[in-house]
Order: structure tokens, then sequence, then C-alpha cells
């Protein structure tokens, strides 16, 4: 397991990071004309949602992985409700959850591969003299 400053460092990155997430959804106007690729809108919202959940199954806690899934269902009609330079938009909600279920495989996929990787490593260190 982590280091009590590490656990320590995650937590405060992952208040950071929901810090950002609701000053980017509801105090920044989004800009004007063209954006910088096809699709930025949605990337930023993959990965607002994304980044924060994979830090929250990181640390093993479910109450801030439900948190972030729930404020990623509610924080359109949010916008909506809160702000009067956003709009609703159902396809931002689906990219919110695409980061969130992208962030649960791949924090899944690495905790199964240490599995794998520590099962397989005292067999080979008992084959090393």
């Amino acid at each position: 397991m982590h280091p009590r400053w590490w656990r320590g460092l995650l937590w405060a990155v992952l208040l950071i990071l929901f810090l950002a997430q609701v000053w980017i959804l509801y105090a920044v106007t989004p800009g004007e004309g063209e954006p910088f690729v096809s699709g930025q809108d949605k990337i930023g919202h993959l990965l607002l949602f994304g980044i924060p959940f994979a830090v929250a199954l990181v640390l093993r806690s479910r109450p801030a992985a439900l948190g972030i899934l729930a404020h990623a269902v509610v924080s359109e009609p949010l916008q909506g409700l809160l702000t009067t330079t956003r709009t609703v938009d159902v396809w931002d909600l689906v990219a919110d959850l695409v980061g969130i279920g992208l962030a649960a495989v791949g924090v899944w996929w690495v905790r199964r591969r240490r599995a794998r990787h520590s099962a397989e490593a005292p067999a080979a260190e008992m084959l090393v003299p």
C-alpha cells in the first residue's frame, strides 16, 4: 500500500481536481470561435470527470467515486439552472460517463496487471540463484 504522505498527496490532488471541475463547469464562460480540435468540449468533459474518478479509485474511496459519478449526472441540469452562459447538453453527460467508465477500466486493468505481476514475482525469484 502507499505510504501515508502519498495518500495525503492524492487526496490533495483529488480536492484540487474537484475544485477545478466546479470552476470550469459553473464559472468559466465558454470561449468564442473555433476549437483547437474537433470534439474539444467532449474531450474536456471526458477528462474533467475521468481523471478525478481514477484518483478516487486509486484511493479506494467509494464515497468520493460515487460523489464524482453523482456530480456527472447532475452537472448538466445544474449548469442550465445556475449559469446563463451554459446550456444543457446530453452529449456532455455521455462524455462525462465515458470518462468515468474509461477511468474504471484503466484502474481495474492496472490493478489486475500488478496483481498478476506480484503473483508471478515470487516464483521467478525462486529460479534465480
